[in-house]
């Protein structure tokens, strides 16, 4: 694994405080942050960014994206999470799908997804997960058989965010039978307004509906929705999650939490509460670090999924670590409805800080995968 050190330059930093004015101006008052990736699915403002170009920005001027390079979004997200915007809507297209299509899709399908979604107006959910495959990718049951003018997809896919309110998913599916659970593996892209498809809510604890089991039944898809190469999913779905693991979504889901604490108390800090943020701020850099070499190795056109999964595991780890060490320091009883923007957001995080070393891939997974690379490395 290697993480090569890097910095911004000063166009890129320029570019984070252009950002951070416009954010100043759009979001409202009394605007309530979300959690880093929580933030609400607002289509308003995904266009009123996208008019910026800040919307699959990754994706070539031919294509209606603004041809910027992979650490230009990084900065960009960077704000966006760190303010809690309302991002929901365009997440998934423009972290995954949009970077997916440019090397896996044909050019008709560039054509007509990645304006789409680099104008804020086409929003897509991952279609991965299923009951008995969540982090095991290689176990999916959903299956797609051929027919005379395209696939009969039939399955059932789990946590699939905002099924309900986007337009489109990729769906990981078998294609054909094989003795190697990694082949016989396809990618397709299913229209989720299609007939034989039913989107089912999944109540969180914290009352959140945002996730979803989606059954596909005889869902018919056309041979120009198969994203990629037949048979190819299982190396296709590999490079899409080095977009998926390594990004700024993987530690700053905290950051809103610690603002709100300190602008409330952080005046009264003794020196034990002083030297456990002292530890948090350091810990958070160190991974933002890692985060952004692996966004440059994306930039140059790596695939570094192993770097990616560590940043990943690292990063849900620190963010689970802060929320309980805010609860120490805190010593406040968990009120949903908190009257302090601290409170709320401290509720927040105590009720979804167990799913952010699921979603994604689990820990376990991601450790093994960091282990086998090391251990090829040593042979």
């Amino acid at each position: 694994m290697i993480f090569t050190p890097t910095v911004l330059s000063p166009a890129e930093d320029a570019l984070r405080h252009e950002v951070r004015r416009w954010l100043d101006a759009a979001l409202p008052a009394d605007f309530r942050p979300g959690l880093g990736l929580g933030g609400r699915h607002d289509p308003e403002f995904s266009r009123a960014l996208a008019a910026q170009g800040w919307v699959g920005m990754s994706i070539p001027r031919e294509y209606g994206g603004a041809g910027a390079s992979t650490v230009e979004r990084f900065v960009v997200v960077e704000e966006l999470l760190a303010a809690g915007a309302p991002i929901a809507a365009h997440w998934i297209a423009e972290r995954q799908t949009a970077p997916t299509l440019m090397r896996f899709g044909t050019e008709e399908q560039r054509r007509w997804f990645l304006p789409r979604i680099a104008a804020g107006e086409c929003f897509f959910s991952l279609g991965m997960s299923e009951p008995d495959a969540g982090s095991d990718l290689a176990s999916v049951r959903t299956t797609a058989t051929r027919t005379e003018d395209g696939w009969r997809v039939d399955g059932t896919k789990v946590w699939t965010t905002n099924a309900h309110l986007n337009h489109f998913f990729v769906v990981l599916c078998r294609t054909s039978a094989a003795d190697d659970r990694h082949a016989g593996l396809s990618q397709l892209i299913v229209d989720l307004s299609s007939p034989g498809v039913t989107v089912s809510p999944i109540p969180l604890i914290d009352g959140e509906l945002h996730v979803n089991e989606v059954v596909l039944d005889g869902v018919h898809v056309p041979d120009e929705r198969v994203l990629g190469e037949v048979g190819q999913g299982w190396a296709q779905v590999t490079a899409e999650l080095a977009h998926e693991r390594s990004g700024p979504d993987r530690y700053l889901s905290v950051l809103g939490l610690l603002r709100a604490f300190l602008a409330d108390h952080g005046k009264d800090l003794d020196d034990s509460d002083a030297a456990a943020f002292g530890r948090i701020a350091a810990r958070l850099w160190s991974i933002r670090q890692l985060s952004l070499s692996v966004a440059r190795a994306l930039e140059q056109g790596e695939a570094p999924a192993t770097e990616a999964a560590l940043v990943k595991d690292v990063g849900t780890i620190f963010e689970q670590e802060v929320v309980e060490t805010m609860r120490e320091v805190a010593a406040l009883e968990i009120d949903p409805e908190g009257e302090t923007q601290f409170e709320r957001l401290l509720a927040e995080c105590v009720l979804n800080a167990p799913s952010w070393t699921l979603r994604g891939g689990t820990t376990e997974v991601l450790r093994g995968i960091a282990a086998k690379a090391l251990t090829r490395a040593a042979r």
